[in-house]
């Protein structure tokens, strides 16, 4: 007969732990890690020391590990953060280690792979590589494969960016899946939803930045950087400035000293007087609130949040055509996705925005819409909650954890919800 110390030991709460670079990309996990907090796991998010990784802990309650790991490539620096994270796995002996962003995505299965973590997710949220040249991109492709090879299951925030991974040969078809629409969510119901802000947010927003109250404003959120498009957005500013007076751009975002963008043109943006700059900023509805069109004109992505957000504000969106934003924006019905690198055509796509109120209010009706039925937060948190229980129980763990629906039915979806792909690890 087992001795009482041994059946407590023998049932216990699961550690896991999320991996990224830095900490804005554990922003997407705001509410997720509470969820898991709450069904019984001990949760740790391991990030690089900024005072959003402290904020990311108190709001959502878990245990933080600063960390320092390098964005860019920087052998001598990644093999110091490498050391530090197998030390730190073998501190806390987690069940679970969850990776995110290509430097900590390979760092940590790495480190994961070494200590023998017995369930090891690395998740794709963009694909660097791919607007890489030469030496660069086969290194990048390199780390995407090396975190691909040593994670048990590899998932992806898109369809889209699920077959370009596969195409490239960085993970074969059977080990990546898309939990059901693959962003773990919008809160579309509080913190983006356009009728919970004040009836002045608008105004007083646009006062804020010296926007005319009868201009109208397109928007855009991310880094200013070359891969953003931002080249692209300044040509289509310059094409429809004179047609469209009353054409205001709002541009929410910081520059990026590592990445500057090219031939003078952050001097340009920084010059023009109804081109507005605020820098980075976390709270992005009243921003949203300010605009009449969001503009994504990326070369890359995952799947770009930042159009469910705005979506979410019923913003209409114009945005490129590319992998990643063909799953985010429905194409004449929630937004106009146009050819990427081409400033005619984007211009194009905007004076469809510019030259039609209605046609902005029914398309940004049609986004929020969307974002309600397909990208709800609660059901991507049960999805990955359930993940976890298949797969620690396929490795006999035995844990201790509140009830759940079944792994299966969660990760393939509900009737009204079906799953993006079902590709099993």
């Amino acid at each position: 007969m087992k001795s009482p110390s041994n059946t407590k030991s023998s049932t216990r709460s699961p550690v896991l732990v999320h991996v990224t670079t830095v900490p804005g990309a554990l922003r997407v996990l705001r509410g997720q890690l509470a969820h898991m907090r709450e069904q019984g796991y001990e949760v740790h998010a391991v990030s690089s020391p900024e005072p959003l990784l402290e904020e990311i802990g108190q709001s959502d309650q878990i245990q933080i590990q600063p960390l320092t790991m390098a964005r860019e490539i920087a052998p001598f620096r990644d093999l110091v953060s490498l050391c530090k994270l197998i030390l730190l796995f073998l501190r806390l002996k987690p069940d679970v280690v969850h990776s995110h962003t290509p430097k900590a995505g390979m760092l940590a299965m790495i480190a994961a792979f070494v200590t023998r973590v017995p369930v090891r997710v690395y998740h794709i949220r963009g694909l660097r590589f791919v607007t890489a040249l030469g030496f660069k991109r086969k290194l990048l492709k390199t780390c995407e494969w090396i975190a691909c090879r040593l994670a048990h299951r590899v998932l992806c925030v898109s369809r889209s960016v699920r077959q370009v991974a596969i195409e490239e040969q960085i993970v074969s078809a059977q080990r990546i899946q898309v939990l059901l629409r693959g962003s773990h969510g919008i809160d579309a119901e509080g913190f983006f939803h356009p009728d919970r802000l004040p009836t002045q947010t608008r105004s007083a927003t646009r006062q804020q930045w010296s926007i005319p109250e009868e201009a109208t404003v397109i928007g855009f959120v991310g880094r200013l950087v070359r891969d953003k498009g931002i080249s692209e957005f300044y040509e289509a500013f310059q094409l429809l400035k004179d047609d469209y007076p009353q054409l205001h751009y709002l541009i929410v975002g910081f520059f990026e000293e590592g990445d500057p963008l090219p031939g003078g043109l952050r001097e340009k943006l920084e010059q023009e007087s109804r081109i507005h700059l605020t820098g980075k900023q976390f709270n992005t509805p009243p921003l949203f609130a300010a605009m009449d069109v969001l503009c994504l004109p990326t070369y890359r992505e995952g799947l770009p949040f930042v159009t469910l957000e705005a979506a979410a504000m019923e913003l209409p969106i114009v945005a490129t055509d590319i992998p990643g934003c063909i799953d985010a924006v429905e194409n004449e019905v929630t937004g106009l996705l146009v050819e990427v690198a081409n400033g005619p055509a984007l211009s194009d796509g905007l004076a469809a925005y510019l030259s039609s109120p209605l046609f902005r209010r029914e398309h940004g009706a049609a986004g929020r819409e969307r974002v309600l039925r397909d990208f709800r937060p609660f059901d991507m948190w049960r999805a990955t909650d359930a993940m976890y229980r298949e797969m620690m129980g396929a490795r006999k763990i035995s844990i201790q954890l509140q009830d759940n629906v079944s792994a299966n039915s969660v990760i393939t979806g509900k009737p009204e919800q079906p799953p993006v792909t079902s590709a099993a690890a």
